[in-house]
């Protein structure tokens, strides 16, 4: 079935111009060639055929756009014919002819006539006759598909139409080439997403009959506003991002757009324009090229530097009973500890430590930091782990800033999973490589984020409760393995076993998370199989997130790796509200390395691990990968973390899909630029995909029983087996595959490099091989990677836009984004397909899902952001796309493998040279266009490379080999257009003739249209080149090459800028193909740069060039029939990008034209002005029509000074001079007579007139060059300096109704009256002519003020004490200021994304209205929350203003940095002299700077406007530098204030630096040695130095931190350096800061000698303003703004006097917006600077605050320096008095009795003073847990309380030189124990209180529960330095053996802080001692020790219990000796009373 097109004509066209058609249907569309120059008729006739394969739908659509094409700008829509498709349905053919549709959906004149034919075999799907598919010439290749095979490949109509993607539009990404060329576009029409279905009733007039009349024609009801103005209505991709080309494309400019914006759509609203593509784009006919790639380099494997920084703070809740915790800091092997905390389960460190590492990026992020807690370490035992914390480095490094800042590591104990969480750590992790600025969080006061839960260390989107898992990965089998030990051994163990093995016993590792697993080894085989499973126990989600997988083998003396993989979990698992857990497989992965060539040694073998870019297929393996998480409740878990293997069943041979046979198909087209090493030897080029195609090892076929009847299951795959000796038969004859180019001698180019003579005989390569057919994956993966190069291209656009300073880059983005969504769209519709096929995975579904979401998610937010693009929100929406362009990027990255990825290398003499490296899906075929690989069935240059280590640096800038190669991957069965894609106008020549060969491939093809054209190459200059030579500039020329030609331009010595303006012509240039063709795709150009070393005369070798840089361009190309003329030729200059490696190396402006000799020979070309003889002749220069027209404009160059001149040879320089230089004219400095005496010039201002392009961005670079004049009339080189862009130097006239500003009427600045509090943040900034009242921003002291007023005496309460504050109380508030900015910033920032979020909602639920309906009420909602957020603002500073301190501005950045480095009119300009170094480091420049020049350049067109008035006292010697300094001597005290430096980078083996100041200017060293403070990273140094300068001669003032050394020199720890005499000259005034009030005593007296009224009338002088007038109630006058501000000024003594300096400094606080001089002014301030050291160049080694203050000799001395030294701690006393304790728990169990009891008492200490711990007495025996003390505790301390911290000073160890200071939190631990006399003492529990926020305790013991412990939130807190006393009840609690916190008693307790003086009167003792005793507890007569007191034991112990017991007993024992007596004595008795005796 076919739909088949006959286009016609159009008639009735207006005007004349070039006319275009594009035909769609289904998404697939076509163009028409270019008709140019036609006028009313456009005579197509062309047919067009879309195989289907299914039946057509009757409501389907055909569509037809006609354009007029434009090479410059976007094709014009003239108009489109919609047609349903339902009469074709029913007839089968139809001619119709009918008018076109504009815009606004009404006919127009312009008529289109067409014939239709639809053929439909019985309406099913049958077979075509291969008639049907002879090519039809004007068929474009792209679309010549073979619909053959799989049917449901094309959408069917009514897919399409419920995608929402208008039929006719799709979205080809062919990646062409340059803008200038002709061919660049396949259509992509980029509406909004289904304006025009059918669905939305839109401009689609219904089914036309025969006759054309239109049935009938539905107009939209609701239009967008889109349909306003279609500037890009036919959207032509224009692919061809700026990868080499930096050239400037040509832009519509702002008027054209808005005229066609009027003509198209009368007023619309500009917010709603988009625009296509706007670089110069045409219309891409052939596209038979794809673009190539200028980076050469491979940066992966280079190493580079790395520190990561940890700042371990403190622990807590530790499990375990009273602990001595160490912890341990780890990186790979190294381990670094913390000192260990007694007794404590919150331990404090605050300890920093540091680990530099110099490795690959891809090692490095593999890295793990762990962080584990120890408990009681000590020399001789290791001691017990507490659990363990680990992260690896990538994770750390992609967080904002690479950083976690005071984050909380949850600890977990490896050794048992069921344990829970084992406490916390709090610590500040930082990874920096080179060059990356960590952001500076302020480290002072803290307020500790006690909330541990929610500042968890861990990024984002990841749970805070994660939970143990099980991740398996299942090992099956591997293929492919190489032999590994061949040659020498396998020949002895040949000899000696008598046997031919498999040298291989190979197994996997897996390393995961810092374990690694292993399966079993396989002996002897290339094929192992294991069928085991490696399981991993582990957090999930992990925070290691690479597993990395190796095949080694297994050898006693050396195992090597085979081959490595990675996989990335956050690829394979998506943590979205429906995402998945971690799934892989079960699929083959491909395993790159080094080169199968077997010798002992491998070179390559880094490769082999893993490292760097692989070179060569290694083998593949099959495994996959799941995950479980653990329920860590159950019983049977294994509790611990070891790696277990176990064996798992074998995977069935279809699991992984079906087996496919691919062909791969490449012919070369060309090889050129061979290296010239290479030149003597033939040189062959192999092409190889998995083994197949290798020629040592490789492999024809594997085994596939291919039984027609299906064979054996069994036998079914086993792939990639090695050789088999015979050419197996195939289906299609005997189908050998070529898989390398017949060897060919190189013929000589020029002196640098070869080529290979191909000219029209072109080698062809093609393998057959088998894989799994998993084409599905790289289908959506190419889908989504056009989408992101189409992205790419278009944010490339709008930069080009900003960059070149054009209108209107926000509707470029609107275009960007409307592309976007519609490529999202059509996503979604392909991706549905195939999701059954055999093979799929579960991460294939999941994955599908995922992509679907995310881009119908991305849609949908591009549609509502383009309705948000609007001029003001431009840069946060470009943010946005950008983020969309990484998703895209991610989401395309396939992490399952199929097809293997092809390897091109170039082999000379048998050895293996240089390579390429293709991916599988870029060359893959599909008959969806989109899915097509972007390089498939086109012609692509390819650079070759060196292996391995050797691509790195120089070896990687020659190239190896410029190659065309044509590729071609697909189905066997598919491969029927396998060579459509080639330039036509060939013949194929097949290996074997004879019958049956019609299918087979050709082996060559030799090409009979060949098209003879000639090359001008126009060579205008070029800029910013690197230098190549020691004296730091370069003799560059150019060496250009195209096709099997060079040439040369001249050399021109010693310039990094030439402009070389010569043409070069190259004749008789063949080329093979189709004129057509080659008219839309040329080859490329390649330029290369050179430096010309010239030889001495005794060389032999005549100067050998040294490579400068590369880049590319394609020619424009005219053909014999076509005019020279507008708008196509001639060519205009462009800028092309120069790289050098991976780095860029300047720009090139140059133009290329591709001429057809016409048959009738060369004269008929358009002549060249001047002799043709290109040979000997003299140079040719660029013609007219294509050079710059050039204006005559006059430069001035203000001459001040050099500085730090280097010695030149040796010798120093002394008489230097300035060479400027610019288009060939320059101008010279007055000599320096002596530089050592004066290094500033005579003569300030000198000027020279030039010619230069009237296009400022063609404005060649100024050089500077700085020479030294030596006797004899001798000049040397001292150093150069070439500014790139003259454009912020050029001088542009004033408007001149600004000039009038001195007429307008007064504007009243009202500074003092009570302004409401909301207009405060109403500031209107007016135009200097305006007559409207400006309100400033009042700052926040004045509000105070006018507060003060208001409220009279309330306030001075709350005032502090002005004797209290010094200089450091002001610091603290600024910084407070500064976080609490900080903080509202990022509200700020979360607010808006919120709102964000929000208006995205809202426009979702809007989005079927219009975008303007969507938009609008947003605005209103943005309002609302603006002024939420100001109320927000002013709720804080209100707050603040209870406390008036007067503050300073902290900057967290250098102070230049705010201020335009103080360049406003004096500019620093570095000299360089020097090679480049290999490195692409930029940082390489440092060392390469011999000096500064300092001066400006000014830039004007001559002559000037005659209405630039000349001001009063205009000096003509100074030109445009009116109202300069002199540059005589000047002597100036400078005063530098260093107040502190952080997180220094330790420089002694204990991790800690005992940093001093150093501070160097000029002569003056001052080194503060002896004040240098002890293992200290973060001092407070708190001190100022004077020194006595001379500028200029000493202005660079260095300030470093030396690390003092008892033995051995002191290392810099690092340096910052500050250039003075800019800041002294700067009109921002950088001498002295103006504080924020005017005082003349206390904290914040003027520091400066000049009052404020003196140096605004310095000021007014210097700047010609008139005022100041001072009028009386506190007015100024200045200029025409008037002033207001307070007028009373009291002094030490508080008499109030008046003054005017109060509202003199507020108009200098308010200097910028004085008229015409304004500029801001420095206040007074604390800048922060980065440490740097040259050894470490970089990286940071620490921040260092200081602020430095200027005053010159010749006025007033200043006042002394205001003292800054630290603040003193203060001494204070804790008496804290244990009165009771109550429900303490029962430890003990009686002897006796066998009661509960205990034995308690209470000790007590200061935290980081446990050796200062004191304990109660015991009370003994309580019974009921209450124990009486009355004891009293005694704790001095000293204590800063601005930071919080106690501060003690103590020796580290026995062997320590002296005590270092430690500043810790202030928190008192209280512990009850239990006592015992023969065992240790029982733990029983503790609270711990922070002194300055506790809760407050407890009345009763009643009242007192387990919650104040737990949720202080919710209780009082109280500080005990506020309160001064406390008293009440505080829990003790403890872990039970769940780990959790139980109470375990109360303690009754008095806290009394005094401070030394105050416990110094009334003093204490301890216990209950004197002075001021304590009585003794009334304890119960129970409490006593039983051993101590026999008898007081009986009596409680015996007595209490057993009184009755004994009474009774007593008087039983009575009663038993009565009866006994009686007994006893009774018979004697009786024998008494018998006897009667």
């Amino acid at each position: 079935m076919a739909l088949i097109v006959h286009l016609k004509t159009v008639t009735d066209l207006r005007g004349k111009g070039d006319r275009i058609a594009k035909v769609a249907f289904r998404g697939i569309t076509f163009y028409t060639r270019v008709l140019e120059n036609c006028e009313d008729e456009a005579q197509f006739d062309e047919t067009f055929r879309w195989p289907v394969t299914s039946n057509i739908d009757g409501t389907e659509m055909l569509e037809i756009q006609v354009l007029n094409y434009s090479k410059v700008f976007t094709n014009r829509l003239i108009g489109t014919f919609g047609m349903i498709l339902q009469k074709v349905v029913e007839e089968g053919q139809l001619e119709v002819s009918d008018t076109l549709l504009d815009d606004n959906n009404s006919s127009i004149r312009t008529c289109v006539s067409i014939g239709i034919k639809y053929q439909a075999i019985d309406g099913s799907v049958g077979v075509w006759n291969e008639n049907d598919y002879l090519e039809n010439p004007s068929l474009k290749a792209e679309h010549e598909a073979t619909f053959l095979f799989e049917t449901d490949s094309l959408l069917s109509g009514g897919q399409s139409q419920e995608s929402g993607t208008s039929p006719g539009r799709s979205y080809q990404n062919f990646v062409g080439e340059r803008k200038k060329t002709a061919g660049d576009e396949s259509c992509y029409n980029s509406e909004e997403e289904g304006e025009a279905n059918a669905s939305k009733g839109k401009k689609i007039p219904k089914a036309k009959d025969g006759k054309g009349k239109t049935e009938s024609k539905e107009k939209a009801s609701g239009k967008g506003v889109f349909s306003g103005m279609k500037l890009g209505k036919a959207r032509h991709s224009k692919d061809d991002h700026k990868k080499g080309h930096g050239d400037e494309p040509a832009v519509l400019e702002t008027e054209d757009l808005d005229r066609k914006g009027k003509r198209f759509g009368g007023g619309l609203d500009p917010d709603t324009i988009s625009l296509a593509s706007v670089t110069a784009v045409t219309i891409n006919v052939s596209n038979k090229r794809s673009k190539p790639d200028i980076k050469m380099e491979p940066s992966a494997g280079r190493p580079q530097d790395y520190q990561v920084s940890i700042t371990i703070i403190e622990a807590r809740q530790l499990v375990g009973l009273n602990m001595d915790p160490v912890v341990c800091v780890e990186i790979g092997d190294d381990k670094k500890y913390t000192s260990m905390k007694e007794s404590t389960n919150s331990p404090y460190f605050n300890e920093y430590f540091v680990f530099d590492f110099h490795l690959s990026p891809d090692v490095m992020f593999d890295k793990i930091v762990k962080l584990s807690v120890i408990h009681s370490k000590n020399l001789l035992r290791s001691g017990t782990l507490v659990g363990t914390f680990k992260i690896d480095i990538g994770t750390i490094y992609s967080q904002p800033e690479h950083q976690f800042h005071h984050k909380w590591a949850i600890l977990c104990d490896p050794g048992d999973i069921t344990a829970g969480v084992k406490g916390y750590v709090k610590c500040d992790i930082a990874v920096v490589g080179k060059g990356d600025n960590i952001k500076m969080t302020h480290k002072s006061n803290e307020n500790d984020e006690d909330e541990i839960e929610g500042n968890l260390l861990l990024p984002e989107g990841v749970p805070s409760e994660r939970q143990w898992a099980r991740y398996y990965i299942k090992i099956y089998k591997a293929e492919g393995l190489p032999k590994m030990n061949t040659s020498i051994m396998a020949n002895m163990k040949k000899a000696l076993i008598g046997e031919n093995k498999d040298l291989v016993d190979p197994f996997v590792q897996v390393l995961f998370a810092g374990q690694k697993g292993k399966t079993s080894v396989q002996k002897n085989t290339y094929e192992p199989s294991w069928n085991e499973q490696i399981i991993f126990t582990e957090m999930f989600p992990p925070l290691c997130t690479r597993i990395k997988i190796q095949i080694r083998d297994s050898d006693k003396v050396n195992e090597v790796a085979i081959g490595s993989h990675f996989v990335d979990l956050r690829k394979i698992a998506n943590d979205g509200d429906k995402g998945f857990l971690p799934t892989f497989g079960p699929t083959w992965v491909n395993m790159y390395g080094s080169t199968r060539n077997y010798t002992l040694m491998d070179e390559h073998q880094d490769l082999n691990e893993g490292l760097g870019e692989g070179v060569s297929f290694r083998a593949r393996l099959l495994i996959s990968i799941g995950m479980e998480i653990l329920d860590t409740s159950s019983t049977e878990i294994m509790s611990s973390t070891d790696v277990q293997v176990e064996s798992i069943q074998q995977l069935s041979d279809t699991a992984t899909g079906k087996t496919e046979e691919f062909f791969l198909f490449g012919a070369f087209l060309e090889a050129t630029m061979l290296d010239r090493r290479i030149g003597d030897k033939p040189v062959s080029f192999e092409v190889t995909i998995g083994n197949y195609g290798n020629k040592i090892d490789g492999i024809s076929k594997p085994i596939i029983c291919r039984k027609k009847g299906g064979g054996d299951g069994d036998e079914e795959e086993s792939e990639l087996l090695q050789n088999s000796s015979e050419d197996e038969a195939d289906d299609e004859g005997d189908l050998v595959s070529v898989s390398s180019t017949p060897p060919m001698k190189p013929v000589i180019t020029d002196r640098n490099y070869f080529h290979l003579p191909y000219f029209e005989k072109k080698p062809c390569t093609y393998i057959k091989s088998w894989w799994q057919d998993q084409r599905r994956r790289l289908y959506n993966a190419n889908i989504i990677d056009k989408m992101a190069d189409k992205l790419e291209e278009g944010l490339n656009d709008v930069q080009e836009i900003m960059k070149t300073e054009k209108p209107h880059p926000e509707r470029r983005l609107r275009g960007v984004l409307e592309e976007l969504s519609n490529g999202c769209n059509r996503f979604v519709s392909l991706g549905m397909k195939d999701q059954n096929a055999l093979g799929r995975t579960k991460l294939d579904r999941e994955r599908l899902k995922a992509s679907i979401r995310e881009m119908e998610n991305m849609a949908q937010q591009a549609k509502t952001i383009r309705s948000q693009v609007k001029k003001n929100t431009f840069k946060d929406k470009m943010k946005q796309v950008q983020s969309f362009l990484h998703k895209l990027r991610f989401i395309a990255d396939e992490p399952q493998h199929s097809i293997p990825e092809i390897f091109i290398w170039m082999m000379s003499n048998n050895k293996r040279i240089a390579y390429a490296r293709i991916p599988s899906k870029d060359i893959l075929y599909s008959i969806v266009d989109e899915e097509t690989g972007k390089d498939c069935g086109k012609v692509k240059t390819v650079f070759l490379k060196l292996p391995g280590k050797k691509g790195f640096g120089t070896g990687c800038w020659t190239v190896q080999s410029k190659i065309e190669v044509y590729f071609w991957l697909g189905l066997n069965k598919q491969r029927k257009d396998f060579l459509c894609g080639l330039p036509n106008g060939y013949e194929e020549n097949k290996a074997v003739k004879g019958p049956g060969t019609q299918s087979s491939p050709p082996i060559s093809l030799t090409y009979i249209k060949k098209q003879l054209f000639q090359l001008r190459v126009h060579m205008y200059q070029a800029r910013s080149l690197c230098a190549a030579d020691t004296s730091g500039l370069s003799d560059p020329f150019a060496r250009v090459f195209f096709s099997t030609q060079s040439q040369c331009t001249e050399v021109l010595q010693e310039t990094l800028c030439p402009t070389w303006d010569q043409m070069l012509v190259y004749d008789n240039i063949e080329l093979y193909g189709e004129a057509q063709e080659l008219r839309d795709d040329p080859p490329i150009v390649v330029i290369e740069i050179y430096d010309q070393d010239t030889p001495s005369k005794f060389d032999i070798d005549p100067g050998k060039a040294e490579y400068i840089g590369r880049t590319f361009s394609k020619p424009v190309v005219k053909m014999a029939e076509e005019e020279y003329g507008p708008p196509r030729f001639p060519p205009q200059l462009e800028y092309y990008q120069i790289y050098r490696g991976n780095s860029t190396a300047g720009d090139l402006l140059a133009a290329f034209e591709l001429l057809q000799v016409p048959p009738s020979g060369k004269h008929n070309l358009p002549p060249i002005d001047g002799p043709t003889d290109s040979d000997r002749g003299p140079i040719l220069p660029v013609p007219k029509g294509i050079r710059p027209v050039l204006s005559k404009y006059r430069i001035e160059i203000l001459f001040w000074g050099l500085r730090d001149l280097k010695r030149v040879n040796l010798a120093q320089v002394d008489r230097p001079r300035v060479d400027i230089e610019c288009a060939g004219k320059g101008v010279q400095s007055a000599l320096i007579q002596n530089y050592k005496k004066n290094p500033n010039f005579s003569t300030l201002v000198k000027y020279f007139e030039v010619d230069l392009p009237e296009n400022e961005l063609l404005h060649p670079p100024l050089n500077i060059r700085v020479v030294d004049c030596r006797a004899f009339g001798r000049y040397t080189l001292v150093g150069s300096h070439a500014v790139g862009s003259l454009r912020k130097f050029i001088y542009r006239p004033p408007n001149n109704t600004v000039q009038n500003w001195a007429n307008a009427g007064d504007i009243n600045i009202n500074m003092e009256t009570d302004i409401h509090v909301k207009k405060i943040e109403t500031v209107v900034k007016l135009d200097a002519n305006s007559d409207a009242v400006v309100k400033l921003d009042a700052i926040e002291d004045e509000k105070s003020k006018k507060k003060k007023k208001k409220k009279g005496d309330e306030i001075e309460e709350e005032e502090p004490d002005e004797s209290m504050l010094d200089w450091w109380s002001k610091y603290f508030a600024s910084i407070e200021t500064l976080m609490e900015q900080l903080r509202q910033q990022e509200a700020a920032a979360a607010e808006a994304e919120e709102k964000e979020d929000m208006e995205i909602a809202a426009e979702e639920i809007k989005i079927d209205d219009s975008p303007m309906k969507g938009t609008k009420p947003s605005k209103g909602k943005v309002k609302g929350q603006d002024k939420e957020k100001k109320k927000k603002q002013l709720e804080v500073v209100e707050k603040k203003e209870k406390v008036k301190i007067d503050e300073l501005r902290v900057y967290h950045k250098e102070l230049e940095t705010e201020f335009g480095n103080f360049e406003d009119w004096l500019h620093t300009f570095n000299l360089y002299r020097g090679k480049i170094g290999d490195d692409d480091d930029s940082a390489t420049d440092d060392e390469r700077i011999v000096g500064r020049f300092k001066g400006s350049v000014c830039v004007y067109k001559v002559p000037l406007p005659d209405n630039i008035a000349r001001e009063a006292g205009y000096e003509p010697t100074f030109g445009m530098f009116q109202g300069i300094p002199n540059n005589d001597i000047v002597n100036v005290l400078v005063r530098v204030y260093v107040v502190r430096a952080t997180d220094l980078h330790p420089a002694d083996i204990n991790g800690k630096a005992d940093p001093y100041i150093v501070i160097k200017l000029g002569k003056t060293e001052i080194k503060d040695k002896e004040n240098y403070i002890s293992k200290q990273l973060n001092p407070v140094f708190g001190k100022s130095f004077d020194i006595e300068v001379t500028f200029p001669m000493e202005s660079m003032l260095t300030v470093a931190i030396f690390d003092w050394d008892l033995v051995g020199t002191d290392d810099l720890i690092g340096e910052t350096k500050i250039d003075l005499e800019n800041r002294y000259y700067s009109k921002h005034r950088a001498t002295c800061g103006f504080s924020q009030q005017y005082s003349v005593h206390g904290y914040n007296t003027w520091r400066d000698p000049m009052r404020p009224t003196q140096i605004l009338t310095k000021l007014c002088k210097e700047g010609k303003v008139d005022g100041p007038h001072f009028g009386p109630g506190g007015k100024v006058k200045v200029a025409n703004r008037v002033f207001t501000g307070p007028t009373e000024l009291e002094d030490e003594s508080g008499v109030k006097k008046e003054t005017d300096e109060h509202v003199a400094l507020i108009v200098l606080q308010h200097w910028e917006h004085t008229p015409r001089v304004g500029c801001k002014l420095v206040p007074e301030h604390v800048e922060t600077r980065p440490l740097l050291n040259p050894e470490k160049p970089g990286i940071e080694q620490g921040r260092i605050e200081l602020f430095v203050d200027m005053f010159p000799k010749d006025q007033a001395a200043p006042r002394a320096a205001t003292d800054i030294a630290p603040r003193k701690p203060k001494k204070y006393e804790l008496r804290v008095i244990v009165w009771n304790t109550d429900e303490v728990i029962l430890e003990d169990d009686d002897y006796f009795t066998g009661e509960k009891s205990s034995d308690i008492f209470v000790r007590g200490w200061l935290k980081g003073q446990q050796e200062d711990k004191q304990d109660t007495d015991v009370h003994y025996h309580s019974l009921t847990g209450e124990g009486n003390f009355n004891w009293r505790f005694v704790y001095p301390f000293d204590y800063l309380m601005a930071e919080e911290k106690i501060v003690m000073s103590k020796k580290e160890s026995m062997f320590s030189w002296d005590e270092t200071e430690y500043k810790i939190p202030a928190r008192l631990t209280l512990q009850v124990w239990d006592a015992d006399h023969f065992s240790a003492d029982d733990f029983l529990g503790a609270i711990e209180l922070d002194l300055n926020r506790f809760t407050r305790g407890a009345k009763t013991a009643k009242l007192c529960t387990i919650e104040m412990a737990t949720d202080e939130s919710s209780f009082p807190i109280v500080s005990i330095f506020k309160q001064k006393r406390v008293k009440g009840w505080w829990p003790f609690v403890a872990r039970n053996e769940n780990d959790e916190l139980e109470l375990t008693g109360k303690v009754e307790a008095e806290l009394h802080l005094l401070t030394a003086e105050e416990a110094e009167k009334s003093p204490a003792g301890l216990a209950r001692n004197e002075p001021d005793p304590l009585e003794k507890p009334n304890r119960p007569d129970t409490t006593f020790i039983w051993f101590l007191n026999p008898l007081k034991s009986i009596k409680y112990l015996i007595c209490t219990r057993y009184k009755w017991l004994i009474v009774k007993i007593v008087l039983a024992l009575l009663l038993v000796i009565m009866i006994g007596l009686f007994l006893y004595s009774m018979p004697g008795y009786m024998v008494k009373k018998l006897l009667g005796a």
